[in-house]
């Protein structure tokens, strides 16, 4: 069977994820990946048009080395709908020479921590980032659907914009001037948490 380029997904601002793992398993979900810290490097172009017209260049290191391209995605209730397409490649360091001397350059990093479960074939990943916690479901729209009331994740904040959005939408909140989303950097700093129901 090819494979599917197609990724559906929902995103929600869960300021508290210990009831959300607690009713996964309760639910039978089966642990995918355990926690693990990501580093992500989102690349543009030379004239930075990638960005602004809701392109994702992006190359992960967690467990594996994988890059990612994303088109702009359509959004619809919170669930957002998207081309990606990704590989595995088998050194970080080399694939970042390779996009540099193709005129891409890193554009932002950012950090996280995420565990993986899946469920009634949905993968559910419970995402720790610098400025605040999500839960994000990637599957069918009707999957998605029957899974929120069954997590009790309907009245969760949904969140359409991708984690540089949001890191936009922060920055440009709280007067902020650093350019990378990593944990040191948000030291400190407190996010309110209306900046996430500002999102959609």
């Amino acid at each position: 069977m090819p494979p599917s380029y197609d990724e559906t997904e929902i995103k929600l601002y869960v300021p508290d994820l210990e009831p959300v793992r607690q009713r996964l398993m309760d639910a039978g979900a089966t642990l995918t990946a355990a926690r693990v810290y990501e580093r992500n490097v989102r690349y543009d172009n030379a004239g930075r048009t990638l960005t602004p017209d809701g392109v994702v260049l992006r190359l992960r290191q967690d467990t594996r080395t994988r890059l990612t391209y994303k088109d702009e995605g359509t959004a619809q209730d919170g669930i957002v709908s998207r081309f990606e397409a990704e590989v595995e490649v088998s050194d970080f360091d080399t694939m970042q020479l390779i996009l540099g001397r193709l005129g891409f350059t890193p554009y932002m990093i950012y950090e996280k921590y995420r565990t993986t479960y899946t469920l009634d074939e949905a993968e559910i990943v419970l995402d720790e980032m610098p400025y605040g916690n999500f839960v994000e479901i990637e599957g069918s729209i009707a999957t998605i659907t029957a899974l929120l009331p069954r997590l009790v994740l309907e009245q969760a904040v949904r969140c359409d914009g991708s984690y540089a959005t949001l890191f936009e939408r922060i920055r440009q909140r709280l007067g902020l001037t650093f350019t990378d989303l990593t944990f040191a950097n948000f030291t400190g700093i407190a996010v309110p948490p209306g900046v996430f129901s500002d999102s959609r």
